[in-house]
């Protein structure tokens, strides 16, 4: 039972790299059908599960293949301008978070129904299905004609709308046809994405998934033992904790509406709006630590949702500006392993240190976020880092 409840997330931290880097190589379209028609093969088999090894069976297939809101995220980074991704991401991140909120109220009311868990997995399955069937009627040809606009080059539309290399050669042969660019054989396209993977070691990479890794171990160290600090601290009971964390995670939500005032006011520089969110949290979770009544907790937490959400942001748009467009998928699947050692770390250091004081892992994590904010004030990377050359329009 310990390896089906586990197994889910450590698949994920694996699996998180490769499926973004597979979908550089077969096409979004391809690999998101392809994530969601085996997420929906895995809730089926759990709502038809009657022993455990079914049970780890569905686990093992929803931990490696879902990943639709990466793949999702990678699509929107190549259809969208540079300098609009911000924006559009932030907003991608406020519905799906409203996703995460409301979830787990209608599945809690499910699952007290008689076969209630079978019902929700059910329920799970057929979302699935009609995702699948709208990705299916997407207009990819309209996705096509906007990544020729925002400046990606031929072959990377090509990946998107999900062609394959006979049908682009037959297009290229119809009287009338543009011409497109030379395409390449998938053995190629896999050597390319790899070669690209090796430049993820850069100094400037490397500061950034550090960064993040940092400010993802702060924040939820924050979270880790939110519930018994403020019990402890201030005597406040779980259920008004519970509320004060929904009005959080509602804020957390709304605060991608709020994230294209503030990239104008910094002339959409994604770099210095994640510098002053990051020292913003650093603060906050340094005057949580040592916050002596309730209302300048609950001050700090509205802060803290909108902070941390900016920056999860910026950071996924400062990735994708310092690797490049070329591989979109490889750096957001990157990016998500990274926050998956977080979340592996934060609760191993918050056992220690909570040991010393219930203010123990708050204060640590603001101590890691002043460190993100100190590698990223010494370094603003390249942008463009894996052949956006290669990318931009004559």
């Amino acid at each position: 039972m310990f390896f089906a409840g586990s197994s889910f997330g450590i698949l994920q931290l694996f699996s998180s790299t490769l499926v973004g880097c597979w979908s550089d190589v077969v096409g979004r379209r391809s690999s998101l059908l392809a994530c969601i028609l085996l997420s929906a093969l895995g809730y089926l088999i759990l709502g038809v599960s009657t022993n455990v090894f079914l049970f780890a069976l569905a686990r093992v297939s929803v931990g490696i293949f879902k990943h639709t809101l990466s793949i999702s995220r990678a699509l929107l980074s190549d259809v969208v301008a540079e300098k609009e991704r911000p924006l559009v991401i932030g907003q991608f991140n406020t519905a799906s978070s409203m996703g995460f909120t409301l979830g787990p109220v209608v599945g809690g009311y499910l699952t007290e129904l008689e076969g209630g868990f079978y019902i929700t997995a059910f329920i799970c399955f057929s979302v699935f299905i009609l995702n699948a069937g709208l990705v299916w009627l997407f207009p990819w040809s309209e996705v096509k004609s906007c990544t020729r606009k925002n400046g990606l080059r031929p072959g990377k539309s090509r990946a998107l709308s999900g062609k394959t290399e006979r049908e682009a050669q037959d297009a290229a042969a119809t009287p009338g046809a543009a011409t497109p660019e030379k395409t390449r054989p998938p053995r190629a396209e896999v050597l390319a994405v790899l070669r690209d993977a090796r430049t993820l070691m850069s100094s400037d990479m490397r500061d950034i998934f550090l960064a993040r890794l940092l400010m993802a171990v702060a924040v939820l160290l924050y979270y880790s033992n939110f519930v018994l600090a403020i019990e402890e601290r201030f005597g406040v009971r779980p259920k008004t904790t519970g509320y004060l964390i929904s009005y959080s995670s509602a804020l957390g939500a709304l605060s991608g509406l709020a994230l294209g005032p503030i990239l104008r006011l910094y002339r959409h520089d994604s770099h210095a709006v994640l510098l002053r969110a990051s020292a913003l949290t650093a603060l906050l979770l340094l005057l949580y630590s040592a916050a002596p009544s309730m209302g300048l907790v609950v001050l700090t937490s509205t802060l803290l949702a909108f902070s941390t959400a900016i920056g999860r942001t910026c950071v996924t748009d400062l990735q994708l500006r310092a690797g490049g467009a070329r591989a979109s998928g490889l750096l957001i699947g990157v990016g998500q392993s990274v926050t998956a050692v977080g979340r592996i770390l934060a609760p191993l250091l918050s056992g220690v240190v909570q040991e010393v004081s219930p203010c123990g892992p708050p204060s640590l994590g603001a101590a890691l976020a002043l460190a993100a904010v100190l590698i990223m004030s010494h370094t603003r990377p390249h942008q463009g880092g894996i052949r956006s050359d290669a990318l931009k329009s004559k």
